[in-house]
């Protein structure tokens, strides 16, 4: 036996390095069958139809919600998507004034698998996302979630 402060033995080490091989080739074989499977759950998703707000920021309707410096109630909402690639977002809401306000915008949107990116009709551009019956957008820092 060497008495050596250096000495390393060697089976031990050569054990590691194979434990170590295995190990990440089944941690990649996981990740890889994983992200397959979530893929192919999402792009099999159909966005279009009519989907109801439900949460702003995760807090059920009524939410109050700031935005731009003033606050906010929003009352209710919906989120048409049609199958030529346009969408429609109508939301209302109680501005500071008081006074129950509904909006309406259009947008074009692209998609790519379980993304939609909606370019709004006089306005910017927005990403949501499909999962399952649901849709959430991320809209000036405010996170809308609905469901068809």
């Amino acid at each position: 036996m060497n008495s050596s402060p250096n000495f390393v033995p060697e089976r031990p080490v050569a054990h590691l390095s194979t434990v170590a091989r295995l190990g990440l080739v089944l941690a990649a074989s996981l990740v890889l069958a994983g992200c397959n499977d979530q893929s192919a759950a999402k792009l099999d998703v159909d966005p279009t139809g009519v989907y109801a707000l439900v949460s702003v920021n995760g807090d059920k309707l009524p939410a109050s919600v700031s935005h731009e410096g003033a606050s906010l109630q929003v009352r209710a909402g919906g989120f048409t998507i049609q199958a030529d690639g346009t969408c429609t977002c109508k939301t209302t809401f109680v501005p500071p004034s008081g006074t129950e306000v509904t909006r309406e915008t259009t947008a074009r949107y692209t998609r790519e698998g379980a993304r939609l990116t909606m370019s709004w009709k006089g306005a910017g551009t927005t990403v949501g996302t499909l999962e399952g019956n649901t849709f959430t957008m991320n809209n000036e820092g405010m996170l809308f979630a609905y469901r068809k």
